[in-house]
């Protein structure tokens, strides 16, 4: 690959996905465009270098930025993150928000909605305490391609067998043929999916209780995370709590928000006030019934 034509993909897919592609990534950029340059009848990358610098087509722009995103995921992710939620903060959102009875949770990058829907089954197993309830779960993603996957919550054998405990999918999946899973409708329609740019304003999506943005300011330069964490500081509730992943930190970087003591990956707005959903000594965590280890998304 020419050095121009690495230096012009790699420019489109920081400026659109924030993605930070090092000149060791060259490799890993002509096996995801390949694809995409024979998708437009090119032969070569070079090909496809020259067409976007005398047509700017926005679907082609949108094929190279989704080929060189990551789309890792799986149900329970590293466990803890899903422990906390069970165990830390859903106590504290029943008792914080009983008059409203409504809690807001986004999952950004969702991906293919593991996440999303992981979430959604810890809150479904809570059966009568939340009933009466208003859920709101949002799941985003760059990748349109993700997104109709999440949406029609269908997943492989390979997929279900990573993380999630086997209660859960005899509990809460339809089996579809010999090998495809399918989320049953009530859990489905706690989620709502639609495209989302974390580097583009988030247009209204209103105030979250929580949001997960976990193993994603990893592929972004310093200025992308601090821009990022700022804009998230303006949607979480005064009293909600940012998840980020274990090779996270907003240390150094934003000081929109500051780790909370004693778990590990649960951040709180600097400007959080003394009283609110958390409790002052946390609560101590049990293990949520998850398997599967944790694993790393990368480029």
């Amino acid at each position: 690959m020419k050095p121009e034509d690495f230096d012009l993909f790699s420019t489109i897919v920081k400026q659109r996905s924030g993605l930070v592609l090092s000149k060791d990534k060259a490799y890993l950029l002509e096996s995801r465009l390949t694809p995409v340059a024979r998708k437009y009848s090119l032969k070569t990358l070079d090909e496809l270098a020259q067409l976007l610098r005398t047509k700017r087509d926005e679907q082609m722009l949108r094929d190279v930025t989704e080929a060189m995103t990551t789309n890792e995921s799986f149900f329970f992710r590293d466990n803890k993150p899903f422990d906390q939620f069970k165990k830390v903060l859903l106590p504290e959102l029943l008792r914080t928000r009983a008059l409203r009875k409504q809690v807001r949770i986004w999952s950004a990058a969702a991906s293919s909605g593991q996440e999303a829907y992981s979430l959604a089954m810890i809150l479904q197993e809570e059966g009568p305490k939340i009933q009466g309830w208003k859920v709101d779960i949002l799941g985003t993603d760059l990748s349109s391609e993700m997104v109709e996957r999440a949406k029609s919550g269908i997943y492989s054998q390979f997929e279900v067998q990573r993380g999630l405990p086997i209660s859960f999918l005899m509990k809460y999946f339809s089996q579809i043929g010999t090998d495809k899973w399918q989320i049953k409708d009530n859990i489905r329609q706690m989620v709502q999916y639609r495209e989302g740019n974390l580097l583009t304003e988030f247009g209204p999506v209103g105030v979250f209780d929580i949001i997960y943005c976990r193993n994603v300011l990893i592929y972004f330069d310093q200025p992308t995370k601090t821009r990022v964490l700022d804009a998230l500081s303006h949607v979480l509730a005064p009293d909600g709590v940012l998840f980020l992943g274990g090779a996270e930190t907003v240390l150094g970087i934003s000081d929109k928000f500051k780790p909370l003591e004693n778990e590990r990956g649960m951040y709180v707005l600097n400007s959080r006030p003394d009283t609110g959903m958390l409790p002052k000594q946390p609560i101590a965590t049990a293990g949520f019934a998850a398997t599967g280890a944790a694993a790393s998304a990368g480029v």
